[in-house]
């Protein structure tokens, strides 16, 4: 062997084995480096799954969970009541709720958290046919209202009529339980509460009726959110909680991306149950109202509606914004 194929081969001997010793290094690393901790999560939703749920589905669908090193557990609920108390008794980890009623639960001494958002604007309203005569909110004056769960619904009333020099008890209250739709088209009661913009509205569409809505965020009420996580506020897995709003932005941001696809994801989670012209419709309705940012806090925005609470009655014991909201 020459000089020349001597050089040559001892320098191709040595980098083989840099390249190995590399390889050898780079493989201890990997084993000597634990893997990612796997946590486990329970979410109890505040009703039955549909598209308000958009996010969740889509988040577990497309393994958005798993890649933040979760694994989520949905469950709906036996009665809509049960998701406060059984975040507040540690028996799930997360639950879905409502802005107003978790306000009102710590105001009364439950140990509930804000820990995101799900759905960012108000979707009820008060709504009546729009071929009946009442034309605008001063003509609601000794007229029936339907609902179905009480809540704020005198302090709400008080501020939409304000203006016209009437208030909530200047209206009859009737509770139609969950037939909000029937009711209002078969005359029974002039207008409803507790009508979701993207759903009942789509409803009296399929029925061949439509319907106009006097929205509460355009009429004096403070803006809130609609649909939120809440935890317990004394004894919560912040890390994993913070995953999983990472998680559920990603599933937002591919909801408004990918809308047709999205639907056809959402939809085949439980075909079944989800596949109609109602949830078809009211998916697309619900995509603008989503929240982009879920682990966003905005105190001053909670504080200002649970101003309105206490100013308006429904609140007898003051909260405090940083008293119930969790920092990401």
């Amino acid at each position: 062997m020459n000089k020349l194929m001597r050089h040559t081969f001892l320098w191709a001997m040595a980098w083989l084995l840099s390249i190995s010793l590399q390889a050898s290094a780079s493989t201890q690393v990997s084993s000597s480096t634990p893997a990612r901790e796997l946590k486990e999560l329970t979410l109890m939703l505040e009703w039955f799954v549909n598209p308000d749920h958009g996010p969740i589905i889509i988040a577990r669908q497309n393994g958005y969970f798993a890649d933040q090193g979760l694994t989520v557990t949905i469950q709906e609920p036996a009665d809509p009541n049960l998701p406060p108390k059984l975040v507040a008794a540690e028996k799930v980890d997360l639950a879905v709720y409502y802005q107003p009623s978790m306000i009102h639960g710590v105001a009364n001494g439950l140990p509930l958290a804000w820990a995101g958002t799900l759905v960012a604007t108000p979707l009820d309203g008060l709504l009546v046919l729009d071929d009946s005569p009442i034309k605008s909110l001063k003509d609601m004056k000794g007229k029936t209202i339907g609902l179905n769960i009480g809540g704020i619904e005198n302090a709400i009333l008080d501020t939409l009529f304000a203006p016209y020099g009437f208030g909530a008890g200047d209206v009859k209250l009737v509770n139609v339980g969950w037939n909000l739709s029937s009711s209002l088209m078969s005359g029974r009661v002039d207008a409803i509460m507790g009508a979701y913009r993207n759903f009942e509205l789509n409803q009296l569409a399929i029925e061949g009726r439509k319907g106009r809505m006097f929205y509460y965020e355009e009429n004096n009420i403070p803006p809130y959110d609609e649909l939120i996580f809440i935890a317990n506020s004394k004894q919560h897995d912040k890390d994993a909680i913070r995953r999983f709003l990472r998680a559920i932005e990603l599933g937002t941001q591919y909801i408004v991306n990918n809308p047709e696809k999205s639907w056809e994801i959402f939809r085949d989670y439980s075909p079944e149950k989800l596949d109609n012209e109602l949830n078809r419709r009211a998916w697309f309705d619900t995509i603008p109202r989503f929240d982009l940012r879920p682990a966003a806090r905005d105190a001053g925005r909670y504080q200002a509606f649970a101003d309105y609470l206490q100013a308006t009655g429904e609140l007898k014991t003051p909260v405090n914004t940083k008293d119930y909201m969790l920092d990401f």
